[in-house]
């Protein structure tokens, strides 16, 4: 019953999402709406995270699953792809290096401004 109540809470953050991107016109998926509002929500304080811990940790371990659906859709839409394929494999390389650097420094500077605020606090 955790699981469903968790889920719940979840599926209606995500539908407010939805309800923005249908709202807003602003070119934003609907998914990342929800996730600002679940970040904003987690960070004030509304929702707790032992309420959506336990199912986000779930939908987490099962994330790989839900790349095998669009695997096989590349795989059927390989005529299609044949002739732009170089083109996308050296864009989603060069963008997946620079999200994962992006990400590296952001990941640093909070752990090194955490820490720096965690140091000040000792003394």
């Amino acid at each position: 019953m955790k699981y469903v109540k968790q889920f719940g809470i979840i599926l209606a953050i995500s539908f407010v999402g939805e309800i923005l991107n249908a709202v807003v016109p602003l070119p934003i998926p609907a998914s990342i709406y929800g996730l600002v509002i679940l970040l904003i929500l987690l960070c004030t304080g509304v929702v707790r995270l032992s309420a959506v811990g336990s199912a986000s940790k779930l939908l987490i371990e099962i994330m790989p699953l839900m790349f095998i659906p669009a695997g096989v859709g590349l795989l059927k839409s390989w005529d299609v792809l044949r002739p732009i394929f170089l083109p996308v494999a050296v864009i989603t390389v060069v963008s997946t290096v620079a999200v994962m650097a992006v990400s590296g420094r952001v990941t640093q500077a909070v752990i090194n401004r955490s820490t720096k605020r965690d140091g000040e606090d000792d003394e």
